[in-house]
């Protein structure tokens, strides 16, 4: 039962998945840190170290079964939560109570989680990222040649498609997949390294022999399953790292919010919506209203995710010589929801891409509108060939197009443009010829080709490689 006295987590409670909190979670914490004991010892036995198979089976045998109690209390006692899980996993193995831990500092357990929990996290978001890019996909195709207005300052400029657009979007999400992807190929364990660094603990252990030193840390990292362990460090692996990772999350966020703005202007221009339930409530005075709730939310999550991109980049920066603990209570508020963030922004971003929906008529009829103004470049070029004087024709345009757009502004339905034009025998063209040319078809440019030719070469060799990352069913939104 919630208890309601006490302070929550919106993006655990309301926003982020559970796959998500779950990563971030102090079982999966402290699972971890037993995890990474085990393997060490595991590896220092294979070494040549004195540490038994019994020892070894006695901590896999509690290995996910944690006393919280009890760390809590000696954590109390000591105000150290490393050395009171020692203890605890003692307590419960004692009879590898004496090599837990055996040459290792607190930040062996502490960052090399912090990497397993951002490896897992970063391939959770890959999903999230790819299931985004289908959806976007499929809806650029099926709309690649409707054309629409295109907008420079939020005022109607030539025409586009509505897939091209969508283009638009699919691109930046791609930027942003590529990112995501080379810092998790990249990411590196902190390794077994020491308190300082130098691994002067372990070559002690292994009496000087640098060779096993190495090929500890070797064993180490393959029995996670990871390539790279980071070269050099202090106490920590170098804070660069965190600040690389969660830039590229923040860049995510941006393009999810870019997104969001255009949905809430298209929703405000009646063209395309995002999804509404039957029975969803858009505000609780005015019953008629659809609001955007989806992409409001997702504006405001990217807003928080780009702000805190700002936390690992100043610890990287000020951190000093071998290690200073000022970046402890930082990390675990800024890195977590760094990636719950990322996680919630994604699973919108995926519903409303999901159910779009797109109002062909109303498009259709603002194209219909702003059209005239669009063809006034072809019409002057053409009274020009007609034996016109360009700078004349280009004037008489001005005034017409300023006198049509005063009328409409002024409460008059249609765009009489043409009509005017028409009328002015500077132009030396009738009203029927001008009207078989204002197919918005015509004004598009090479958006259907473009849509095509992006798709083709781009985003679909994409989906082929990373096909089964794609979910079938679309994200539920938490409230």
């Amino acid at each position: 039962m919630t208890d309601r006295t006490k302070a929550v987590q919106p993006l655990t409670e309301r926003y982020a998945s559970e796959r998500m909190s779950y990563i971030f979670s102090q079982e999966y914490r402290f699972r971890s840190w037993r995890r990474l004991w085990i393997v060490l010892a595991e590896a220092e036995r294979e070494l040549g170290l004195p540490i038994s198979e019994a020892q070894i089976a006695a901590m896999r045998g509690v290995q996910n079964d944690i006393d919280y109690e009890l760390a809590e209390k000696r954590e109390r006692e000591v105000l150290h939560d490393v050395m009171a899980h020692v203890h605890a996993f003692g307590e419960q193995a004692p009879e590898a109570r004496g090599i837990i831990h055996l040459g290792a500092t607190s930040a062996y357990v502490t960052d090399n989680t912090d990497v397993l929990q951002m490896a897992d996290a970063l391939d959770l978001l890959e999903q999230g990222l790819i299931t985004i890019i289908a959806r976007l996909r499929d809806f650029a195709w099926k709309h690649r040649a409707l054309p629409t207005l295109a907008f420079t300052h939020f005022q109607p400029a030539q025409l586009t498609t509505v897939g091209k657009r969508a283009t638009l979007w699919l691109q930046d999400l791609v930027i942003d997949w590529e990112e995501l992807t080379r810092r998790r190929r990249t990411l590196a364990l902190l390794g077994v390294k020491g308190a300082t660094g130098t691994q002067a603990s372990f070559l002690r252990l292994f009496d000087g022999d640098r060779e096993k030193v190495d090929a500890l840390e070797k064993k180490f990292a393959e029995k996670l399953g990871f390539e790279n362990v980071v070269a050099v460090s202090g106490q920590t692996y170098t804070r660069k790292q965190d600040s690389l990772v969660v830039d590229a999350l923040a860049q995510f966020a941006q393009s999810a919010s870019k997104f969001a703005y255009d949905i809430r202007l298209l929703q405000h221009l009646h063209e395309i919506e995002e999804p509404f339930e039957e029975q969803q409530i858009g505000s609780s005075a005015m019953a008629y209203k659809r609001n955007p709730m989806r992409t409001e939310r997702m504006d405001a999550l990217a807003r928080h995710l780009i702000v805190n991109r700002q936390n690992p980049a100043f610890t990287a920066a000020t951190q000093w010589f071998e290690r200073t603990l000022d970046d402890s209570a930082n990390r675990r508020i800024a890195i977590p929801e760094a990636f719950l963030a990322a996680d919630a922004i994604a699973i919108l971003y995926d519903n409303v891409t999901s159910g779009l929906v797109v109002h062909e008529d109303v498009i259709r009829s603002n194209v219909e509108r702003e059209l005239p103004f669009m063809m006034t470049e072809n019409l002057m070029m053409e009274g020009v060939r007609r034996g016109g004087d360009r700078q004349e024709l280009h004037e008489r345009v001005r005034m017409h197009a300023r006198a049509a757009a005063d009328a409409i502004h002024s409460g008059g339905m249609n765009n009489d443009l043409l009509r005017r034009i028409a009328d002015d025998p500077a132009f030396g063209q009738n009203l029927e010829e001008l009207e078989s040319g204002a197919e918005p078809e015509r004004f598009t440019g090479l958006s259907e080709h473009q849509t095509e030719k992006y798709v083709r070469e781009v985003i679909d060799p994409i989906l082929d490689s990373r096909r089964k990352l794609v979910r079938e069913e679309s994200s539920e939104v938490r409230v």
